[in-house]
C-alpha cells in the first residue's frame, strides 16, 4: 500500500517544482534520429512557455556552445536576460557544473522536471545525479531525443529503473495548472495548448 506521505504522490505545482532543460543546441539537434525533431522542439518550448506563465523556475544548461551552437532561441527568448549556463566542465552531466547545480539548488524545490538532448547521455546522467542527491525527478520524455530510437528507448528505461518518474509535456502543463479555475488558464490555452497543438477539453 502506498505511503500517503510519499512525496511522489504529491502533484507537481508551480510552488514545488523546477524545470531543467539541457543542451537544446543546433549540433545536438542535428544528431537526433529517434523521433520528429519538430515535436521534440515544440515540447521543450511548450514546457518552457508554461513555466514562464505560471512562474515555475527554469534552469538552462549548454555544453560547448562555441562548438555546438547557442541554446535554442525558441526557449531563450521566453526568458530574456536569463543566463544559459555554459558548463565550465565538458561533462555530459549538467549538474557536475557548479553554476548549473547552484542555480538549481537555489530554487529550494524538491521536485525537478528534467529533459534534454541526448536522452541516454546528458538527460539521463543529469537525472541520475539529481536522484542520487535525494531529489524527486520527473523525466520529460517527449521533449527528448537521441541518435537512434534504441538509444532514446533504453535511455528512458534506464532512468525509469533508477526511479525517474516519466511525464509528457501536455500532462506536465495540466498538472502545473491543476484545474481550469487557475487564473492563468486562458493564457495557457492561448500561448501553450493552442499554439503547440495540444487538444484537451475544458469547461
Amino acid at each position: 500500500m502506498p505511503n500517503p506521505k510519499d512525496g511522489k504522490l504529491e502533484l507537481l505545482t508551480d510552488k514545488n517544482s523546477v524545470l531543467v532543460l539541457v543542451d537544446y543546441q543546433p549540433a545536438m539537434f542535428a544528431g537526433v534520429a529517434s523521433g520528429d525533431k519538430t515535436i521534440i522542439r515544440n515540447a521543450a518550448t511548450c514546457a518552457a512557455k508554461a513555466a514562464s506563465i505560471l512562474g515555475v523556475p527554469v534552469v538552462l544548461s549548454a555544453i560547448g556552445p562555441q562548438r555546438n551552437g547557442e541554446f535554442m532561441a525558441d526557449v531563450t527568448k521566453i526568458f530574456p536576460g536569463q543566463e544559459v549556463f555554459a558548463r565550465a566542465v565538458p561533462s555530459f552531466d549538467a549538474f557536475e557544473d557548479e553554476k548549473t547545480w547552484n542555480a538549481f539548488k537555489k530554487t529550494g524545490r524538491k521536485k525537478v522536471v528534467i529533459s534534454g538532448l541526448w536522452t541516454s547521455m546528458c538527460f539521463a546522467y543529469t537525472a541520475l545525479h539529481a536522484l542520487k542527491e535525494g531529489y524527486e525527478v520527473y523525466g520529460l520524455v517527449d521533449a527528448a531525443g537521441d541518435s537512434t530510437p534504441d538509444a532514446h528507448k533504453y535511455g528512458i528505461e534506464r532512468m525509469l529503473q533508477a526511479g525517474v518518474i516519466p511525464i509528457t509535456t501536455e500532462s506536465l502543463v495540466s498538472e502545473w495548472m491543476h484545474d481550469w479555475g487557475n487564473p492563468k488558464s486562458m493564457d495557457l490555452i492561448k500561448d501553450v495548448y493552442s499554439k503547440y497543438g495540444y487538444m484537451i477539453g475544458f469547461q
